[in-house]
């Protein structure tokens, strides 16, 4: 593979970075655009039973389909686009930018998983951008063979060594444009992700494999909260067994559908608080500014139930007093693999609004949590 130089890095960099997000509105911002992505299709099947008679693609068709109905019905004001909706050949680049030209505020992409060898493994998982671990990197190595595997689909499409110059999820270079892009949007696609695996953990198919960082190709082009939702294991007898039926596949789509409501729930809740006026500096009868004041110490998050902002998570431990955080003490968790930070915890839900309206002037992508046993979820 041919090098990039230290430019070609920086311009690259820079166009990644100039990718629109959406800004703090002085009116309310409504999730308008839904696009489905159903995995592989036309002369890409993706993977296929070892009796050769089911297709991911057309497994991940139907349940987006499903999907897609479900959504148009019961949110008539919501665009639901679909990168295809037959059996057709759709490059991992077009699906990207379809997205992108849609203006889409959230982008789902259904896949079903699968091994070489064996049947035992089985259940669903749930990705969002992020570096794989190979020995030496920070993030996940477990799920390298399916980030291969869904990106193999490149190797397919017509001048790919031009296309996609530049692109390998193993490549240390590869990792650092992974690294300047996986926090755009990658609260937002890990509150969505997080919301689906507590969605599908009721079944059909209810184990669940979490929620992990992997680098695939049609989430690093996304500027918008990205999903890639393995549903089931099309080489496990009980998960095939699920997906060949047309209860188990509607069961799916109306996990992910639940999911959703949840997602646009919190989106338009939170885009839709009124901007905060600046705080003017309090005087003392002297005319100086008075001292701030001493910041408070919150309880541990074990010590029982808090409130507060999750700012970032990622798959590497923080310094906190990073640039970052702007300033503020974040509050650590370590949940799997991921390290979460939460800024102005309190014991009281009401305050945690109150400092939310600041907060997410300046983290756009931020969201209220609920933090307990040392653990954390969207607070819906």
């Amino acid at each position: 593979m041919k090098l990039l130089s230290p430019l070609s890095l920086m311009l690259i960099a820079a166009a990644f970075l100039a990718i629109p997000v959406p800004a703090a509105s002085q009116g309310p911002i409504k999730l308008k655009t839904v696009v489905i992505d159903p995995g592989h299709g036309g002369k890409d099947a993706g993977c296929v039973s070892r009796d050769k008679k089911t297709f991911e693609k057309n497994i991940a068709l139907d349940i987006a389909l499903r999907l897609n109905r479900k959504i148009a019905s019961a949110f008539p004001d919501v665009d639901v686009k679909m990168t295809r909706s037959d059996d057709r050949f759709v490059e991992l680049e077009q699906r990207a930018v379809f997205a992108n030209k849609a203006g889409a505020n959230l982008f789902i992409s259904v896949h079903v998983n699968s091994v070489e060898r064996g049947t035992s493994a089985n259940g669903f998982s749930v990705h969002v951008l992020g570096q794989s671990q190979r020995k030496g990197n920070d993030l996940y190595s477990k799920n390298l063979d399916l980030v291969k595997r869904e990106n193999s689909v490149i190797m397919l499409e017509d001048n790919f060594e031009t296309r996609y110059q530049g692109f390998d999820p193993n490549d240390p270079q590869s990792s650092i444009i992974f690294s300047l892009m996986q926090n755009a949007h990658l609260s937002a696609s890990l509150a969505f992700a997080e919301d689906v695996a507590g969605a599908m953990a009721g079944g059909p198919i209810r184990h669940s494999r979490g929620v992990s960082q992997d680098p695939f190709w049609v989430l690093w082009r996304t500027a918008m909260p990205s999903v890639l939702i393995e549903v089931g294991f099309m080489t496990n007898p009980d998960d095939l067994a699920v997906m060949r039926s047309e209860a188990g596949r509607q069961g799916i789509a109306d996990n992910i559908f639940k999911a959703f409501c949840v997602f646009k729930t919190r989106y338009d809740g939170s885009a839709s608080i009124p901007p905060v006026e600046d705080v003017k500096p309090v005087v003392t009868p002297s005319g100086e500014p008075a001292a701030p004041a001493e910041p408070q110490h919150r309880n541990d998050p074990k010590d029982g139930v808090l409130y507060g902002i999750q700012v970032l998570a990622i798959g590497k431990k923080m310094d906190p007093k990073d640039p970052f955080f702007q300033g503020y003490e974040p509050m650590e968790l370590k949940v799997g693999k991921l390290y979460k930070y939460i800024i102005c915890p309190d014991t009281y839900l009401s305050q945690a609004k109150k400092s939310y309206t600041k907060v997410v002037t300046i983290f756009k992508d931020s969201y209220l949590v609920k933090v307990e046993n040392g653990a954390s979820c969207p607070v819906r």
